[in-house]
């Protein structure tokens, strides 16, 4: 989950920031009241702080020092997908537990296949206030349980998530 927020963070430009008194940041002059938008999706993609940035590695949030320290606090400033600083997500630990959670039942219950045999996953992005794919993926969910009530119970539960 986290690998997957790191590359495609829900909102790639955090919400925008007013600083109440000038300031400078990375030598630049930041006037006061000035709209700032933070772009979470470029610091997530930093070769000076992500080894293959652009690769998909979920190891990297494996281990005790990287647990601590890469974790949705918002003091990370090299990782922090839900914002930080009086702005953080207040959800946070309602959409971690829920994801996990549709995410296990959604594997655990279904199979899942490509339309049409289809085998490459196109990842292209459409830039915009939210992230969302270029382009629509199809996935042919099958029930996998040996109940299919139970299948097409989750099925249901799930079908108006786009």
């Amino acid at each position: 989950m986290k690998e997957v927020l790191r590359l495609h963070p829900a909102l790639p430009l955090l919400v925008p920031h007013r600083p109440s008194e000038p300031a400078t940041v990375a030598g630049y002059a930041v006037p006061k009241d000035a709209r700032v938008f933070v772009n979470v999706w470029a610091i997530h993609r930093d070769g000076s702080v992500w080894e293959d940035p652009l690769e998909f590695r979920p190891e990297r949030f494996l281990g005790e020092e990287n647990e601590k320290r890469r974790d949705f606090s918002g003091n990370d400033f090299d990782y922090f997908p839900f914002g930080s600083g009086r702005r953080i997500c207040a959800g946070i630990a309602m959409a971690e537990r829920t994801f996990m959670w549709s995410l296990a039942t959604l594997v655990h219950s279904l199979n899942w296949g490509m339309l049409d045999g289809e085998v490459v996953v196109d990842l292209e992005e459409k830039f915009g206030i939210v992230l969302k794919k270029a382009r629509p993926l199809v996935a042919v969910p099958t029930p996998r349980l040996a109940r299919p009530e139970h299948s097409n119970k989750v099925l249901r539960t799930f079908s108006n998530i786009r």
